[in-house]
């Protein structure tokens, strides 16, 4: 890649009007002022709750030698290139993506969207492409993985300079695939603007995120707005078991697929077993063994067929390597002591669905005799109207239900409380064990339960922090749990 390209390079054939010398040669594209470099190009990006506008300044101080901006400021800095466009976010995610010479026309790019599911399935088809033999990077919740480099995800989906950047280092190491999550917030702020997707797949579509979209409608029509976008000869695949399935690919140009467990679909998968040792499964034929649990996972490992037959990998290849992937960290986790014969479960689960899947899963692998206990909450500064619903399936599909803090971020931990108690009627509150501080509750659901029990400690998954009023606080829920049992 060259080091520097001319500002009218990077900007193309863009609608945009310019103060100052078009010619100036860019360095880096930043849209984080205190990122910048000399000879930076700077990204005025009006955020959800900062806006890039009133950093301008500082970004020249530090050395930038030209600026992108929705609104030209009032003060023109001599010697300073500013150009004015109507929407920096959609336009920086371009101009990265022409800065790092379109990495994702060089890559398979595959993306993966839902509420429910993305991480999992992003996670097994980057392990199933390598088991196969390709070099591959990851954009996921957990991780990012580029090459040998392993970075830990800021968020789900970087912010458009950033993926630009890691998809053009994935190709530099060698890479022929990479597998990212798209999030829903990515497709509405743009961050994925620019990039050509070989490959998309819709796992599912559940209550969330509704304090950002604020109605479902809204929510699952950024998602569909994803697909509408994808060229003629991508790949589009989505789960025909979910009332949103068909609808999502409506519009798509892109080729259409389907995968399944109960409704007719080009990829279907029949569930012959769930329990604690994994699952048994028919594929076109074949039964194969696999160590993930829960009849969700069976849900993702068909979505991960069909995109891996899609992509043309040999049949028995791609089988083999199902039968060999292992969970993912902090999806469906079991954990356990040697000598204590208790069934502890991390999960990421933190949507009415996902728990109300973790949970169903739970009821229908372990014994009869067993007990659940559910230790969960929710997270502050994020959708209230889950709450209530959480706490409901927590109480009714668990023997014993653990309310506790999630991540209360800047909120107060007992409004949090107060809220998830609305789910739950006033004749069964005493019935709930409330206990704000989560390292005390994950102790006591551990010395409560009783051989054969299960503990479900769900909402924070692969999360090793907890964060407090902005500060994140390092927390391992795996550690804990292990260190109450013995």
């Amino acid at each position: 890649m060259d080091s520097k390209k001319s500002l009218v390079q990077l900007l193309g054939d863009m609608v945009y009007t310019p103060i100052g010398d078009l010619s100036v040669s860019i360095g880096d594209i930043i849209i984080d002022s205190r990122k910048t470099v000399p000879g930076s190009l700077f990204i005025a990006i009006k955020g959800y709750t900062t806006d890039g506008h009133l950093y301008i300044d500082q970004a020249i101080e530090r050395g930038a030698v030209a600026v992108l901006c929705d609104v030209f400021p009032q003060a023109i800095q001599p010697g300073i290139t500013y150009i004015q466009v109507d929407n920096t976010k959609y336009c920086a995610g371009i101009i990265a993506h022409t800065f790092f010479e379109k990495p994702s026309t060089k890559l398979n790019l595959i993306g993966v969207t839902g509420t429910n599911g993305k991480t999992t399935v992003a996670f097994m088809l980057y392990r199933l492409f390598s088991l196969l033999g390709h070099s591959c990077g990851l954009l996921s919740t957990v991780e990012y993985r580029v090459g040998e480099r392993i970075i830990p995800a800021a968020r789900t989906t970087p912010d458009p300079v950033s993926l630009s950047r890691y998809l053009a280092e994935m190709l530099a190491s060698g890479c022929t695939y990479a597998f990212m999550e798209v999030s829903s917030h990515a497709i509405d702020q743009e961050r994925i603007s620019g990039l050509e997707f070989a490959g998309a797949i819709f796992t599912n579509l559940t209550q969330d995120h509704l304090d950002y979209h604020k109605t479902m409608e809204a929510y699952r029509d950024v998602k569909k707005s994803w697909f509408d976008s994808l060229r003629s000869d991508a790949i589009a695949i989505s789960n025909a078991d979910d009332r949103n399935g068909s609808y999502m690919l409506q519009n798509t140009q892109a080729i259409k697929r389907y995968y399944g467990l109960r409704t007719m679909a080009d990829y279907k998968i029949r569930l012959m077993s769930n329990g604690l040792g994994g699952l048994h499964l028919l594929v076109d034929g074949t039964e194969i063994h696999s160590r993930l649990r829960g009849k969700f996972n069976a849900s993702n490992l068909a979505a991960v067929y069909a995109m891996a037959a899609e992509l043309n990998q040999d049949r028995d290849e791609i089988l083999r390597g199902l039968s060999l992937l292992k969970p993912v960290k902090g999806r469906f986790e079991t954990v356990g002591v040697e000598g204590k014969n208790v069934w502890g479960i991390i999960d990421y689960a933190h949507t009415p669905d996902a728990l109300l899947n973790i949970l169903d899963n739970i009821l229908r692998m372990k014994e009869p005799s067993s007990k659940v206990i559910t230790v969960t909450g929710c997270g502050g500064d994020r959708d209230r109207t889950k709450r209530p619903l959480m706490a409901r399936i927590a109480f009714e599909k668990s023997d014993l239900f653990i309310m506790t803090s999630d991540n209360p971020r800047t909120e107060d931990p007992q409004r949090i409380i107060q809220d998830m108690m609305e789910g739950i009627k006033s004749c069964d509150r005493d019935a709930v064990m409330v206990v704000l501080d989560r390292k005390e509750a994950i102790k006591i659901a551990a010395k409560m339960a009783r051989p054969g029990d299960v503990v479900l400690i769900a909402g924070k998954g692969h999360e090793m922090y907890q964060e407090i009023h902005g500060k994140k606080i390092p927390f391992d829920e795996v550690e804990i749990f292990k260190n109450a049992l013995k």
